[in-house]
């Protein structure tokens, strides 16, 4: 039977990154080469990563995706009228975790590490400013 209580968003993203964090380790990581062997595993990851970093930007923006892609200018223009650093984050988090890792499926553990800083800073940045009485819809 499914819980018909509504989930804390933040908690939420937050479980998406863990659940990245299991997936990426499915890509085999190679020290000698310092990179990942499985760009399948690191594109699951990565778009896991923008996921979770979606429904946290969802939640402190009241953005609602209905059908079709989420539209990245909606974010940048929410994050910017809000906060100049949380606009920052996710312009970074749109390139790595959505583009390179995500699309690409970039094997290199720099990237793939900076996908993770870069999800846990959007999602602490966001539960820094949500609350749900003042998001607009």
């Amino acid at each position: 039977m499914e819980n018909k209580e509504k989930k804390n968003p933040i908690d939420e993203a937050r479980r998406y990154v863990a659940n990245a964090e299991e997936v990426i380790k499915k890509a085999n990581y190679d020290p000698e080469m310092k990179r990942y062997t499985d760009s399948k595993y690191v594109k699951m990851a990565g778009n896991t990563l923008w996921n979770g970093c979606l429904i946290a930007l969802d939640a402190l923006f009241g953005i609602s995706r209905r059908k079709g892609r989420p539209d990245i200018d909606k974010y940048k223009k929410a994050a910017g009228e809000r906060d100049k650093k949380l606009l920052a984050f996710v312009v970074d988090g749109y390139n790595t975790m959505h583009l390179s890792m995500g699309y690409d499926g970039i094997k290199q553990k720099k990237i793939c590490d900076t996908g993770f800083e870069v999800a846990n800073e959007i999602i602490d940045r966001c539960a820094m400013l949500y609350s749900p009485e003042l998001v607009c819809a």
